[in-house]
């Protein structure tokens, strides 16, 4: 008999995280071994075994599931990661691949595109949309000059995470509960994004800021 693939699946939206384990268990080969909706339960989930594949979402509480998917493969560098996002794979894809994601697939997507993705990870290959890998092989053969215009590309994991919580209006004390992190944290990572990005006082970071966030989910 045929040895199962074992899954743990993060995200912290119950009802989607029901739906996702449904449509894995729709495989017999399949078999949902713990799902987790914060970082730290899917970190007390593995004290009880490690699954072959991780399913995990940006976003969680407490800590990004970029940082999450750092964590999981520092420690079990066999496990296989997929990132399953609501968030703009254009923006966040690379990150996913760069912090040892395998692939990175919409929440938006049809079902048929979410098993499509995991059976492709599963077999040792990478699974982003053609859009994105046309945009990442160009990426690679296309040298960036100095002079060229900002981008949020040049922002750090945490930088981005800071301003996501920007444009949606979080303030710096807000910020620094949701990131589990002090305000001068948070505050030093605002001067960041606001030098990488070239922008100039604290009005002028919100406004770019919120029309990012609003753009991006367009």
């Amino acid at each position: 008999m045929q040895k199962p693939v074992t899954f743990l699946v993060v995200d912290d939206h119950p009802v989607f995280r029901q739906g996702l384990v449904a449509l894995i268990r729709s495989n017999e080969r399949y078999q949902v071994c713990a799902e987790a909706g914060t970082a730290a339960e899917s970190l007390a989930a593995l004290e009880k075994g490690v699954p072959d594949i991780a399913l995990i979402d940006i976003s969680l509480v407490g800590q990004s599931g970029l940082d999450l998917v750092k964590t999981l493969k520092a420690a079990h560098p066999e496990m296989t990661v997929l990132i399953i996002s609501m968030h703009d794979e254009v923006v966040y894809a690379e990150r996913a691949l760069k912090a040892g994601a395998r692939g990175y697939v919409m929440k938006q997507e049809a079902a048929s595109v979410m098993l499509d993705a995991i059976e492709t990870v599963l077999s040792g290959r990478i699974f982003v949309s053609a859009v994105m890998r046309d945009r990442l092989l160009e990426t690679m053969f296309t040298r960036r000059e100095e002079t060229e215009a900002p981008s949020v590309e040049r922002l750090s994991d945490r930088e981005l995470e800071v301003l996501e919580l920007i444009g949606q209006g979080y303030g710096v004390a807000e910020t620094a509960k949701v990131m589990n992190l002090s305000g001068k944290t948070v505050n030093a990572h605002r001067d960041h994004i606001k030098e990488k990005l070239r922008i100039v006082g604290a009005g002028a970071l919100r406004r770019f800021a919120v029309k990012w966030v609003q753009n991006r989910d367009t």
